[in-house]
């Protein structure tokens, strides 16, 4: 019998976690690539309401989520390009800047009561959709000359703003304040606490 606090045991729930992160990544991003921008580069990409759910609930395997559920979702639309590296490295960062922020940033227990924690979310929201564009558009352009990266920098920053604003703020307050789910800076701090009371 392996030991619950394992190591292997750890790393069979993160892979398990990471599979459904991307089953429902793919769920949601998939219906949507008909509704191209640039055809076969971008698109409507309301899945991007996930970028801050899953950084902030999920950490690093969230992260890996996000990427490879993008890199699987341009496999299956026929998209998969050179660019798509970049794609890959974009959806990673995207939200790791939310767990980086939450984690050695802000370091305070994350919760989204005040219009202060909103405004901070607003802010890493437009960080991470510049970092994104910032990324994206210039590979693209590189491999793809006839591509007008303006139009394509605009779409994935918009992408990367509108859909965390509009429905993945909201989903992340109905996580934690009515499904319970605590961030992963919540989970270490409250870690921390028990190890010190004990």
């Amino acid at each position: 019998m392996i030991p619950e606090n394992s190591n292997l045991s750890k790393l069979v729930k993160s892979v398990v976690l990471i599979l459904i992160m991307v089953i429902v990544y793919l769920v949601i991003a998939i219906p949507f690539k008909v509704m191209s921008v640039i055809p076969g580069f971008t698109d409507i990409r309301p899945v991007e309401l996930l970028k801050p759910v899953y950084g902030i609930f999920f950490g690093i395997p969230g992260c890996i989520a996000f990427a490879v559920g993008n890199l699987i979702g341009d496999i299956m639309s026929d998209s998969l390009r050179w660019s798509s590296i970049a794609g890959f490295a974009a959806n990673f960062l995207g939200p790791f800047i939310f767990f980086v922020f939450c984690k050695y940033i802000s370091k305070t227990y994350f919760c989204l009561r005040k219009g202060t924690d909103i405004l901070k979310q607003l802010a890493v929201i437009a960080i991470s959709g510049l970092v994104e564009a910032s990324i994206i558009a210039p590979a693209v352009k590189l491999i793809y000359n006839e591509i007008d990266i303006l139009l394509l920098f605009s779409t994935v920053f918009l992408n990367g703003v509108v859909f965390p604003v509009l429905f993945g703020i909201p989903l992340i307050i109905l996580m934690q304040e009515e499904l319970g789910f605590k961030p992963v800076i919540n989970i270490i701090a409250d870690t921390g606490n028990s190890t010190v009371n004990k």
